[in-house]
């Protein structure tokens, strides 16, 4: 008898299990219908037009969920705004996710145009062309959705509406008020955000936040982000004479801004790479329980060594990991005279280094680009803000312009929070997987002010393929990834916050 309930047991949960499986590919089949209805809107971030187009769109399918809507207008373009009617009683979760997208350049991509979504195969000879005719009920995980947002970031908003959807046909109460706020000039830095938010305040009040933005982590687990590094930038041009010289003529002679410049940029690390600017590390510390949690970010540095082709990375970090905890110091860019085929025999007037500096909210933007001015003081240039005067060039010997970029703050919430726990565990129960837990990832989201304005503990939780070349030609989506976005959408919007 008791063998008998057993293999009943297993036959039904086995039934279940295939109708869940048959429900959800049914989904993220409409998924890509709709999702290819999005994506041929274009939404270059620099067209105002394509915004119009987009915002309307997005309209019409909220309320096609039942959602109330708006559009905000900002000192840029408007950001979109929904929620699903209230309750006082329920706790309340607020999206971030965003609309705008990269511009493109279609004679570098695969396909006639890249707001056409093109579907995909893997072969041994690369990826070929399938008629969406052949999506049948059984679609294959592995395919892709070729186009422009398809992972950055149009994938995960036509996900979450279909997630709505699902939890409809199934009769599911949400139990959290669910607001959604969708960035039109992301792909711009978000500027006009932060004083959006101030002025949007009430509106967008919210217990925590939730970004869906970025890939998983690259083992496929189901990930959750604490924070993103912040960044600012910094130009320094050196000058040598006026105009370019004959290096026969004067060489031994005209000081050459080149050398003089990349000996001040060789002196700001040592030769492990490590900042060696004073006070430019000052506030961060990693306790045990910190690093326990770095380390348990499931990486092999062999893979990452063999990815980059490199030997040895730099040793501000006993690992990857660690090394994001600190802030950057990375010469992006580097220019003077002529190179390759057009290299002149020439001592430069100029030579140009472009920074970046990431980040952590340990770590001040302005004052890291003030300590590096400091430093640069110290190795005895005169600093400028503007292309030098002919008197300025015969007073000092060692001139540098200096150019500041804006800065954008880091965000990282504490580890051990509530909110974050309840979002691990209902991503581990959804997938029956272990989830990588990062503190900060090294890259940024301009959305710092944003968070740090609204106040509330904001959690990354990102849900596409880590191979989508997002920002470059043949961006693309792995149709599992839509599976698993749903799921992940459906697990934390059907599960109540004490369970």
């Amino acid at each position: 008898m008791k063998k008998t309930a057993l293999l009943l047991a297993i036959f039904l949960g086995g039934l279940i299990n295939a109708q869940e499986d048959t429900q959800l590919k049914s989904q993220v089949r409409h998924t890509i219908d709709e999702l290819r209805e999005f994506v041929a809107i274009p939404n270059d971030a620099l067209e105002h037009a394509d915004m119009n187009l987009n915002l309307n769109w997005l309209a019409k399918k909220f309320s096609e969920r039942g959602f109330n809507s708006s559009v905000l207008p900002s000192k840029g373009e408007s950001l979109f705004f929904a929620a699903l009617p209230m309750e006082d009683s329920k706790p309340t979760v607020l999206f971030y996710m965003h609309f705008d997208g990269q511009s493109v350049d279609a004679a570098k991509w695969n396909q006639p145009n890249p707001y056409n979504i093109v579907l995909k195969s893997k072969t041994n000879d690369g990826w070929t062309d399938q008629s969406f005719d052949e999506l049948t009920d059984d679609i294959d995980y592995d395919w892709r959705l070729f186009g422009r947002s398809t992972a950055d970031d149009k994938g995960p908003i036509v996900m979450f509406l279909n997630t709505i959807d699902l939890l409809k046909k199934n009769a599911v109460e949400i139990p959290f008020n669910v607001k959604v706020i969708l960035d039109s000039e992301e792909e711009k830095g978000s500027k006009p955000l932060p004083e959006a938010v101030k002025e949007y305040r009430e509106l967008l009040k919210a217990d925590f936040l939730i970004i869906n933005d970025g890939p998983v982590h690259a083992s496929g687990q189901p990930t959750v982000v604490y924070g993103c590094r912040g960044i600012t930038t910094m130009g320094l041009t050196a000058y040598g004479p006026i105009r370019p010289q004959h290096s026969g003529h004067y060489g031994n002679y005209a000081p050459n801004p080149a050398l003089r410049l990349s000996r001040a940029l060789a002196g700001m690390k040592d030769t492990e790479g490590r900042v060696s600017i004073p006070g430019y590390y000052d506030g961060i510390t990693l306790d045990e329980a910190t690093m326990e949690v770095l380390k348990n970010v499931p990486e092999d540095p062999s893979t990452i060594h063999a990815t980059l082709a490199i030997k040895t990375p730099e040793r501000v970090g006993s690992f990857y990991q660690e090394a994001l905890q600190y802030p950057s110091l990375n010469i992006r860019g580097l220019h003077s005279g002529w190179v390759g085929p057009k290299a002149r025999t020439i001592i430069p007037e100029s030579a140009t280094a472009e920074l970046d500096l990431r980040l952590v909210p340990e770590s001040d933007g302005k004052r890291l680009k003030g300590l590096v001015k400091t430093y640069l003081k110290e190795q005895g240039f005169h600093l400028i803000n503007k292309e030098p005067t002919l008197e300025e060039r015969m007073a000092h010997d060692k001139l540098l312009l200096v150019k500041e970029g804006g800065v954008t703050d880091a965000f990282r919430t504490v580890l051990d929070n509530s909110y974050g726990n309840f979002i691990v565990n209902s991503l581990k129960t959804t997938f029956n997987e272990d989830v990588v837990q990062i503190r900060i990832m090294g890259g940024t989201v301009p959305i710092a002010p944003f968070i740090n304005e609204l106040e509330i503990p904001a959690f990354i939780v990102p849900m596409v393929n880590p191979d989508n070349n997002q920002h470059s030609p043949d961006e693309n989506l792995r149709i599992g990834q839509i599976a698993y976005g749903i799921k992940a959408f459906y697990g934390l919007l059907s599960t109540d916050l004490a369970e």
